[in-house]
């Protein structure tokens, strides 16, 4: 698939995958050792402010860039139509992918936030949305949800046949976020075998173990956590529907959102879902990014203020009073950092008792 003096375009998205630095390395590595001229264009559609040069920070805040990985990153917003699904929907490529010999695809297999199908997050999302950038990325988001997962299949089928794929890394992680397995993915065989990885993803997906939560303060969201900022799989929640389908983690009153991460460059899409978010919140959005990559994904409620407050003790007395089914002697009030590291969680004191004969949970101290 790989010939010596080819040029590969090794494509790399915005999604905080763990070890993605190491495994892009390895990437550009192996073809350049295979005697190909490898280099890297970010897939990202409409992220990174939807501009080249702010898709480019968002590598480089993953530690991916010309340096690092000894070849050059290539940036561009342009794109090319290819072909049309048999809907009749255009399907955009990056044009510095396009002018490849050929093209390889990093990302992981997961669970999406919004939609459900057979095909969900992957390296068939990564073609259709990505690759697509923000035109491309637009347009498909016009599609229902219901039919979203059918949509990115048959964009990706006339990629295969029209494109340059050489192959796909996918990977899967497990409940603690680490990389369960790396699984390379040939032209024959994407479909099918993302279809099965998706299903073994979603045995993997993590969960908050508690029978119910009052106030819910999460310390960070961004979309190198999650697509909308926090995973609406573990909180239930999503900014553009009213039920997750699916869910089965504990019911939520509240969220207050305490910080943006470092790797979202102040993209806050998502925000709307929180009740409360703290000035520190608000101070660190980009709402260039921001409007930019909901407007993108036809969702401005994901874009909205929540209430703030200066302090994260004034966000959790308001939280509180705004629950209806609550005993105020004994709130129930979890803390964990993001939706992606569940491995440990701070609860209130009072919830003890409720976690102590529940074998899958170590009360530490």
């Amino acid at each position: 698939m790989i010939e010596p003096g080819q040029t590969v375009a090794v494509a790399v998205g915005s999604r905080g995958i763990n070890s993605i630095r190491q495994i892009v390395k390895t990437t550009v590595d192996f073809l350049k050792q295979r005697g190909a001229e490898p280099f890297i264009v970010p897939a990202m559609g409409s992220h990174g402010g939807a501009t080249a040069e702010g898709q480019r920070e968002v590598l480089a805040g993953y530690g991916i860039t010309e340096e690092t990985m000894g070849v050059p990153v290539q940036s561009s917003m342009e794109v090319e139509v290819i072909g049309f699904t048999a809907a009749g929907i255009p399907v955009h490529v990056d044009k510095n992918a396009l002018s490849a010999d050929k093209v390889v695809l990093i990302n992981r297999v997961k669970p999406h936030t919004g939609f459900r199908g057979s095909i969900e997050s992957g390296i068939c999302k990564m073609i259709a949305i990505g690759l697509g950038k923000h035109v491309g990325c637009s347009r498909l988001h016009q599609e229902e949800r219901a039919v979203f997962s059918n949509v990115l299949a048959s964009v990706a089928e006339v990629f295969l046949d029209n494109g340059n794929f050489a192959f796909g890394l996918a990977v899967v992680e497990n409940a603690f976020d680490q990389t369960y397995l790396v699984k390379a993915l040939v032209k024959e065989e994407l479909l099918e075998r993302e279809k099965e990885l998706l299903v073994q993803a979603k045995s993997l997906l993590p969960a908050l173990l508690l029978p119910k939560i009052d106030v819910l303060l999460v310390e960070q969201v961004g979309k190198d956590i999650s697509g909308p900022g926090m995973d609406p799989n573990i909180i239930g929640r999503h900014s553009a529907f009213s039920e997750v389908v699916g869910y089965t983690g504990p019911s939520i009153e509240r969220i207050i959102v305490l910080d943006l991460s470092a790797g979202t460059h102040g993209n806050a899409t998502g925000i709307g879902t929180a009740d409360f978010i703290t000035r520190k919140v608000l101070d660190k959005i980009d709402f260039t990014s921001t409007s930019a990559n909901q407007i993108a994904a036809r969702n401005p409620a994901g874009a909205r203020i929540p209430i703030t407050l200066d302090t994260e003790r004034e966000a959790v007395i308001a939280a509180i009073k705004c629950c209806r089914h609550i005993d105020r002697n004994g709130p129930c009030i979890v803390r964990i950092k993001d939706t992606l590291h569940l491995g440990e969680i701070w609860v209130s004191e009072n919830m003890l008792p409720l976690l102590a004969e529940n074998k899958l949970l170590e009360i530490i101290d």
